[in-house]
């Protein structure tokens, strides 16, 4: 099943690909808002902590032969210089050591909100004239900040409500300002890994509050 979703992401990306060939962060999205929901499908199947670490770190080394080797165009081919996808999957290869399946909550928390939350905003950020500001020469717009505070906020409510774990609208408001504030910065990609981690350690933290 996992297999077959993430298959299905790759192929659709390079579809879009090829229907869009100027839209190169488009395709790449696809890959990043697509990947996010393995994390609770593999919650859901049970996957245990020896299958789904090596699974990711493969897939992690897989992405970063790619980074290199373009063996996949569709994921890696953008004009600016980053390191996002592998921070991804490294992100979700430290957090599977750290929590998995203990708290599996944890970890889902802080990959949804980098795939749907970073994911959309960066979508939604580049279309919509807004104000807009650098930090280290990336780009980042009032469009792009309000979106991925919305879908952090919604991700992690949702998850809340789905894993019965009882959050206080502060313990939420304090999340989704600590993953707005890590995504603000981006430089090489490094949000990809410092997001998912500092909302998984967060989530956690709160939990136990």
């Amino acid at each position: 099943m996992i297999g077959g979703w993430i298959t299905t992401m790759l192929s659709l990306a390079i579809i879009c690909r090829s229907l869009f060939p100027k839209a190169k962060e488009l395709s790449r999205k696809i890959v990043h808002i697509g990947i996010g929901p393995i994390v609770p499908f593999a919650w859901w199947l049970g996957i245990s902590r020896e299958l789904a670490i090596p699974i990711a770190s493969i897939i992690t080394i897989s992405l970063l032969i790619n980074k290199y080797f373009q063996l996949l165009p569709a994921v890696e081919d953008i004009k600016r210089e980053s390191y996002g996808t592998v921070a991804y999957g490294l992100s979700i290869t430290i957090l599977l050591i750290l929590f998995w399946p203990v708290n599996a909550a944890a970890v889902s928390a802080g990959v949804l909100v980098m795939a749907f939350g970073d994911g959309f905003a960066g979508l939604v950020g580049p279309y919509i004239h807004s104000p807009s500001w650098e930090i280290w020469n990336q780009r980042k717009s009032i469009a792009g900040t309000i979106t991925m505070t919305l879908i952090t906020a919604l991700v992690l409510l949702t998850l809340s409500s789905i894993s019965g774990t009882p959050f206080h609208p502060l313990k939420i408001i304090v999340i989704t300002a600590l993953a707005v504030s890590l995504e603000q910065i981006s430089l090489l990609g490094i949000d990809n890994l410092t997001v998912p981690i500092g909302v998984a350690y967060a989530w956690q933290w709160m939990t136990n509050l």
